[in-house]
């Protein structure tokens, strides 16, 4: 019994000076400023924003491209920022844009014959500071490859998820992480 009584706390301790250990590197890193549990840089006086809907300016028009664009973007801002959403045009943040490319080119050949389509979808976004009365204009473009043997409405039907979230991830990296 006393055997068993040993065992259990000698383990017993050994994950706690584990942890302990995992802890103070933790705090170490964050302290030394080498890695930082930080993700938005949000200027404490902007409380509101605008979110416009963002038109499809492109050639080629997917229909649902524009309005799921939108959504998401407006969903990403809720959930990592403290912005408090408004339609009303003097809010302190006003983001807009449209989609500037949406096009199809071949960028892999095999034996003379394509093997691999590329998707090239482009958005042109504004954001306004009414605060400060500064205005950044970004463009953001993103690739999406996939196979010849596929039809562009097959490959955008795989393939929409992964561009409205990679867009909308650098969209929003863009405007609230200094990129």
């Amino acid at each position: 019994m006393k055997y068993l009584h040993h065992t259990f706390f000698s383990s017993l301790n050994k994950r706690k000076n584990i942890f302990l250990v995992f802890l103070m590197t933790a705090f170490f890193l964050i302290g030394c400023g080498i890695y930082k549990f930080k993700d938005v840089n949000l200027d404490s006086n902007l409380k509101t924003v605008k979110i416009n809907f963002f038109d499809n300016r492109a050639r080629y028009i997917n229909p649902q491209l524009s309005p799921k664009l939108t959504d998401k973007i407006q969903l990403k801002i809720a959930s990592a920022t403290k912005l408090t959403r408004t339609n009303n045009d003097d809010a302190n943040l006003v983001i807009g844009g449209y989609i500037s490319d949406y096009s199809q080119s071949t960028s892999g050949i095999s034996a003379t014959q394509a093997n691999l389509n590329r998707l090239t979808v482009g958005v042109h976004v504004t954001s306004t500071n009414n605060i400060t009365g500064k205005t950044d204009e970004f463009d953001v473009s993103r690739n999406f490859d996939f196979s010849a043997n596929l039809s562009l409405q097959q490959a955008e039907a795989s393939l929409l998820d992964e561009i409205i979230r990679s867009l909308t991830d650098e969209i929003f990296n863009h405007i609230f992480s200094n990129w």
